[in-house]
C-alpha cells in the first residue's frame, strides 16, 4: 500500500482535484489545499522535501503577484466593465445595425460583429453572453427573428470573447505557457475572425434561404438624414473603434506592453463615457466593485494553481502522466493532441476558462513540448502558440455544446419565459458544428494561427 501511494501520489493528487471540484468546492481553495496536503503526504513518504513549501511562496510572488504581464488583467477587466455599464456597448450595437441594415439578417449580423469587437474585454464568458443577451435578444425577438437563430447568434458572439484580442484568457495562457502575450494576440486574430466569419456566413445563408427567420428592417429604421447618420456614427462607432485600434495597435507595434495598453484602454473607456455624458460616480463605483470582485477571483485561482502545479511536478506528475497515457494507448503526438483536445472539451462543460487553463496547461503543456510537429508546419518555437489557439477555439465549442455547456444555462437565465431549454439546445447545434469545423481547420492548417506572428517576425 505504501509503495502504491509513493508511486502514484501525483496521479491521486490530480484525480482528487477533479473529485472535489465536482462536489462543488471553490477551485482556488481546492488547488491550494491539495498542494499543502500532498506536500505533507509526500514528505511523510519521502518524495517531497518540506523546504519546497517556501519555494511555493516565492513562486506565488515572482510568478503571479510580481508579474508585469499579469498586471494587465485588472486593466482589461476594468476597461470592459466601464464599457458595459456606461452603455457604450449598446450604442455600438445600435450604430452597427444602422450601418448594416440593408444586409440580409442585418440585426443578427450586427450582433455578431459587435460580439467580435466588444466581447473581448469582458472577462467571464457568462458576463459577455448575459450582456449581449440583455442588449440584443429583446430587440431581435421584437423584430420577428427566429428565436433559435437569435439565441445561437448571441451565445456564439458572447463566447468569442475568450479568443479575440485583447482577451484576458490569452494573457493567462501566455503566462502559463511561457510565451509572449503580444505573439499570442497576433496568433488568435485569424482563428477568431475565422469563427466569426463562419457564423456570419451561416446567418446570411439562413437569411437568404429562410427569409421568414430574419425579417428585414423597415426602411425608416435609424437616422433619416445625413446629419443624424454621422452623429450616430460618431456617438456609437468611431470612439469604440478608435479605442480598440489604440489598445491593440500599441501592442502589435511594440509601442506598449499589454499592461500599458490596458491602462490606455481604461482611460479611453472613461473618455468615451464622459463624451456620452455617462461618467457618473455611481457608474464608476459599480465598475470598480465588479473589477475588484473579478480580479480577486482570478488571482486567488492563480495562487492556488501555482502551488498545485509545483507540488504536482515535484511528485513526478509529468512522467507519471505520460506513462499512464501510454498505457491507455496515447503515445504518438497526434494521439496526445487529440487526448488533450477531448479533455479540454469535456472540462468546458462544468468549468470556466480560467480554471481549465490553470488545470490543463501547466500539466500538458510541457508534455506536448516533447513532441515534434515540424513536419506539420509548426516549428518548436511556435508550438505553444499554436497549441494555445487550439485550446481557445476548443473552449468555445465546449461552452456551447448541449446538454452541459455553461453558455446554455447563461442563455436560459436571460431568455423570455416562453423559450424552453429544448429551444436553447436546438439553437446551439449549427453554431457548435461551425466551431468544430473551425477547430479542425486550425489543426489541419496551422498557418491560420501562425501567419500573423510570422509576418510580424515573432517566429520563423
Amino acid at each position: 500500500m505504501i509503495n502504491f501511494l509513493t508511486d502514484n501520489l501525483a496521479l491521486i493528487m490530480f484525480v482528487s482535484m477533479f473529485f472535489f471540484i465536482f462536489i462543488g468546492y471553490p477551485v482556488a481553495f481546492i488547488m491550494g489545499g491539495l498542494s499543502l496536503i500532498f506536500a505533507l503526504l509526500g514528505a511523510w513518504l519521502g518524495t517531497f522535501n518540506l523546504i519546497g513549501i517556501s519555494d511555493i511562496v516565492l513562486r506565488m510572488w515572482g510568478g503571479v503577484a510580481n508579474d508585469p504581464v499579469l498586471a494587465s488583467i485588472p486593466m482589461f477587466i476594468f476597461m470592459g466593465s466601464i464599457l458595459e455599464r456606461s452603455g457604450s456597448a449598446k450604442d455600438m450595437l445600435d450604430t452597427t445595425v444602422v450601418l448594416l441594415k440593408r444586409c440580409p439578417g442585418a440585426l443578427a449580423v450586427s450582433v455578431m460583429v459587435m460580439g467580435t469587437i466588444l466581447a473581448a474585454p469582458t472577462t467571464p464568458i457568462g458576463a459577455a453572453v448575459i450582456t449581449l443577451s440583455v442588449i440584443a435578444l429583446p430587440q431581435m425577438l421584437a423584430a420577428g427573428y427566429d428565436k433559435r437563430l437569435a439565441i445561437g447568434t448571441i451565445a456564439s458572439a458572447g463566447t468569442l470573447g475568450i479568443l479575440i484580442p485583447p482577451a484576458i484568457m490569452l494573457v493567462v495562457m501566455a503566462e502559463m505557457l511561457a510565451t509572449s502575450a503580444g505573439n499570442l494576440f497576433l496568433a488568435a486574430i485569424m482563428p477568431g475572425f475565422l469563427l466569426s466569419g463562419l457564423y456570419i456566413l451561416y446567418i446570411l445563408a439562413v437569411a437568404i434561404f429562410k427569409p421568414g427567420a430574419t425579417p428585414k428592417l423597415p426602411r425608416d429604421y435609424g437616422p433619416q438624414t445625413t446629419k443624424e447618420f454621422w452623429h450616430a456614427m460618431w456617438r456609437g462607432l468611431f470612439p469604440m473603434t478608435t479605442l480598440l485600434v489604440f489598445v491593440l495597435g500599441s501592442i502589435f507595434a511594440g509601442w506598449a506592453t499589454p499592461t500599458e495598453s490596458g491602462a490606455v484602454g481604461v482611460l479611453g473607456s472613461m473618455f468615451i463615457a464622459a463624451l456620452n455624458k455617462r461618467l457618473t460616480m455611481k457608474m464608476m463605483t459599480e465598475s470598480i466593485f465588479a473589477t475588484c470582485r473579478a480580479n480577486g477571483l482570478v488571482f486567488l485561482i492563480f495562487l492556488g494553481a501555482t502551488g498545485f502545479s509545483y507540488v504536482f511536478r515535484v511528485l513526478g506528475g509529468d512522467e507519471l502522466m505520460v506513462s499512464s497515457l501510454a498505457k491507455l494507448g496515447v503515445d504518438t503526438k497526434w494521439e496526445m493532441l487529440a487526448f488533450i483536445m477531448v479533455l479540454i472539451f469535456l472540462l468546458g462543460f462544468p468549468f470556466e476558462w480560467i480554471e481549465i487553463c490553470l488545470i490543463v496547461l501547466p500539466v500538458f503543456g510541457p508534455i506536448l513540448l516533447k513532441y515534434d510537429f515540424s513536419d506539420h508546419g509548426v516549428p518548436p518555437a511556435a508550438l505553444m502558440t499554436w497549441f494555445a489557439t487550439l485550446v481557445a477555439v476548443n473552449l468555445q465549442t465546449a461552452f456551447m455544446t448541449p446538454p452541459f455547456g455553461a453558455t446554455l444555462f447563461y442563455m436560459k437565465g436571460t431568455v423570455p419565459p416562453g423559450v424552453k431549454m429544448s429551444d436553447v439546445f436546438a439553437a446551439m447545434y449549427p453554431f457548435v458544428a461551425l466551431q468544430v469545423l473551425g477547430l479542425l481547420l486550425c489543426i489541419y492548417f496551422p498557418s491560420i494561427s501562425l501567419w500573423l506572428p510570422r509576418l510580424a517576425g515573432f517566429i520563423e
